[in-house]
């Protein structure tokens, strides 16, 4: 029987609710059909938002909101989407199914759309083809509240008062699609545009965003570091599981075996030793620890459906999608006092999706489902706790080996403490014992996510996945045992 331990007198940091951020990117039908439907749609909205999707990630817990890109905002000048909409510019979505980008969806949209999921803003700013002067007059249109050219324009198309942006990233994935740049170069790059996104508000800094690293590309992070130091609030880290290691053939989203379900897992445990090391590169430099590190581009790859436009990266979702989500935000917890933020990409219809939509129809995927149950960890304080695992070994990986149960716990301010284990193995259950330190247990209640591991949410099933109440365990005056099936996430709310 495997040990869970955790210790309420060991308060280690406040969990950021950012941690559970989204990302929407201009991309497929993110945006566009997933988000946006436009005001004339038969689709329910209010001003274009489409009412279901709004409704279920209000109810998910959703707490930030990356927006528009990705690589398409390295190509967004943000001029393009504002005003008239029949005026708009419209253009090519090079990066993402040549299809036409008509910017009926731009910055007035976009807040209009964090203003009903009750979110922060979290906007990228173009660097690889913009200037910035661009990206200086974009962050005065925002936020700049007086007289000045970008206020009175912003007036003019609809908005007296400014928004507030909490965070904003001064390009993205400057290695890559980004720019193609060099770290040295990126890094001076970073400073000179940092210097003219002003903070125009008292009291209201925003937080800004250095462009970080492709998964291990510790050099990166090293050189970038160098350059930034303390011009930086955090700097971003991308990483995809890709069960394959393929960029070519990244394996189906529904249509795989156990081998290539460990190895899908071992990838996605990756994300513990990607945080690890790249925090220790950043202290090297910095150990004042002026920068925190951010996970704005997570989740899994997969081939896309069959049938479907390749630029749109659309795939299904199933356990397997739910067991990488609840493993990846236990990690996130367990560094809450060094990371500031994480976005699961993407939120509807593109990758790891939360939603899927098609027409007026709608369905929560089991990612969605393992967001919803950890939603309360979001702003709880971090406790100390530990488990006892056996290893699984991945084949397809050198025979690297992964915990069958990773876990984390919090606590908030009545101290009621939550528990979220995820058994990884898709074929043994698991057994354990977990004590509560210096704590006597009133009442335990669980709530479970399980089935087979392809099990998915499709249009004519979307319930075959979802949270259920779970009677699997005993209460004692100090913890609980319990035994867990195979391929599922369970959350303990443990009560004083």
């Amino acid at each position: 029987m495997d040990k869970y331990l955790i210790n309420p007198n060991q308060k280690i940091a406040t969990i950021n609710k950012d941690l559970y951020g989204h990302f929407s990117e201009h991309l497929g039908r993110c945006i566009y059909e997933g988000l946006y439907v436009g005001e004339d749609s038969a689709i329910p909205n209010v001003n274009g938002m489409r009412s279901d999707a709004v409704q279920a990630l209000k109810e998910m817990g959703i707490p930030v909101l990356r927006w528009p890109g990705g690589c398409f905002a390295d190509e967004y000048h943000w001029r393009d989407g504002i005003g008239d909409k029949a005026s708009r510019k419209k253009m090519i979505n090079t990066h993402w199914g040549g299809v036409v980008e008509d910017n009926s969806f731009g910055t007035h949209e976009y807040f209009e759309l964090c203003r009903q999921l009750g979110c922060d803003t979290y906007i990228n700013g173009n660097v690889g083809s913009g200037t910035v002067q661009e990206m200086s007059e974009w962050v005065e249109y925002m936020t700049f509240d007086g007289t000045s050219p970008m206020a009175e324009l912003r007036a003019k198309n609809g908005r007296e008062k400014p928004w507030k942006v909490k965070y904003f990233g001064v390009g993205n994935e400057s290695w890559g699609c980004g720019g193609n740049m060099d770290p040295e170069y990126y890094g001076c790059l970073f400073k000179r545009y940092n210097t003219y996104c002003r903070d125009y508000k008292a009291g209201e800094h925003i937080l800004r965003i250095a462009c970080g690293p492709n998964v291990d590309d510790y050099h990166w992070t090293k050189e970038v570091m160098d350059k930034v130091k303390h011009h930086a609030n955090g700097i971003s880290l991308h990483y995809y599981t890709i069960p394959t290691g393929n960029w070519h053939h990244k394996g189906s989203a529904t249509q795989f075996d156990n081998k290539e379900y460990n190895s899908t897992i071992c990838k996605a445990y990756r994300m513990e030793e990607l945080i690890t090391n790249h925090l220790a590169m950043m202290d090297s430099i910095n150990p004042q620890r002026w920068v925190k590190l951010i996970v704005d581009e997570w989740g899994t790859w997969y081939d896309v459906e069959p049938g479907t436009n390749p630029g749109f990266l659309y795939q299904q979702n199933t356990m397997r999608d739910a067991i990488v989500a609840a493993l990846t935000l236990n990690i996130f917890n367990k560094h809450a006092d060094r990371l500031m933020m994480a976005n699961i990409a993407q939120t509807v219809n593109v990758l790891q999706a939360v939603l899927l939509t098609d027409g007026k129809k709608m369905v929560k995927t089991p990612t969605y489902h393992v967001f919803k149950m950890y939603k309360e960890h979001q702003n709880n304080t971090l406790l100390g706790s530990y488990i006892t695992s056996d290893e699984i070994v991945s084949e397809n990986d050198d025979n690297k080996a992964f915990p069958q149960l990773i876990e984390s716990a919090s606590e908030d301010e009545n101290g009621v403490i939550y528990a979220t284990v995820a058994n990884t193995s898709a074929t043994k259950q698991a057994k354990l014992r977990c004590q509560i330190a210096d704590r006597r247990i009133s009442t335990v209640t669980a709530e479970i996510l399980t089935g087979d591991c392809h099990d998915k949410n499709d249009f004519d099933a979307p319930d075959v996945v979802t949270p259920q109440p779970f009677d699997g365990f005993r209460k004692h005056t100090d913890g609980f045992t319990a035994t867990l099936p195979p391929c599922s996430v369970v959350k303990f709310v443990i009560r004083p």
